[in-house]
C-alpha cells in the first residue's frame, strides 16, 4: 500500500474540495472538511478497485510537500 498526497481545499462557499495530485480525476467534495475526507478515501478505494479489476497498477505517488513563505 502507498501513501499518496491529498489536498483539501476550502471553497469561497464554505465547502470542501480533496484531490491527489498523483491519481488525476480522483477528486471529492463536501460541506465539511470530514466529510471531504471521507469521500476521497471512498473515490481512491473505486479507483483502485477499478485499476485493479483492469488490470493496470496504481500509479506510485510521486508528489510531495513543502512550505513556502510569502514575502
Amino acid at each position: 500500500m502507498s501513501d499518496y498526497v491529498v489536498v483539501f481545499e476550502r471553497a469561497e462557499d464554505g465547502g470542501w474540495g480533496a484531490y491527489l495530485p498523483d491519481l488525476p480525476g480522483v477528486v471529492a467534495l463536501g460541506t465539511s472538511q470530514d466529510e471531504v475526507s471521507d469521500r476521497i478515501r471512498e473515490a481512491v478505494d473505486a479507483y483502485a478497485k477499478e485499476m485493479t479489476e483492469i488490470g493496470q497498477p496504481l500509479p506510485k505517488p510521486i508528489a510531495t510537500t513543502g512550505t513556502i513563505q510569502a514575502a
